[in-house]
């Protein structure tokens, strides 16, 4: 098995159980108070899983600068995945959102200069050809 493979497998499960879990909070809360109790959850967790690893965190000016950045787009965007879950199906809604990694390799080719197949890149364009496929 390779290496990596476990611990992908962990995020499936954890970010499928994620992606779902919002359309039963907006059942009951507003996205916007929503939001605050995932990032509670997340600080309270996040805190206790560091703790056990016995983590000491390092400072780099240029690191904890686009640390703060990710978090705030990441929130950005979590806030806005509650709002879609709120008018839409979560089935359609997770797998449109899920496609995010189709972004993330434009993103990776224009600023890091990493390149793909002609199979990946099809991927690619497939993935965004099923948005059209799922939203109409």
């Amino acid at each position: 098995m390779k290496e990596w493979l476990p611990a992908s497998l962990c995020v499936f499960v954890l970010w499928g159980i994620w992606g779902f879990l919002p359309k039963l909070s907006t059942r009951y809360l507003p996205p916007k108070s929503v939001i605050i109790y995932e990032v509670l959850g997340s600080i309270a967790v996040g805190f206790i899983i560091l703790a056990m690893l016995k983590f000491r965190p390092q400072f780099n000016m240029t690191g904890a600068t686009l640390g703060f950045i990710t978090g705030a787009v990441g929130f950005t965007g979590g806030l806005a995945y509650l709002y879609a879950v709120t008018k839409g199906p979560v089935s359609v809604v997770s797998v449109v959102t899920a496609l995010y990694p189709a972004m993330v390799v434009a993103i990776a080719y224009f600023f890091l200069g990493e390149t793909m197949t002609v199979k990946q890149t099809v991927g690619c364009v497939l993935a965004l050809v099923s948005i059209a496929l799922l939203t109409t």
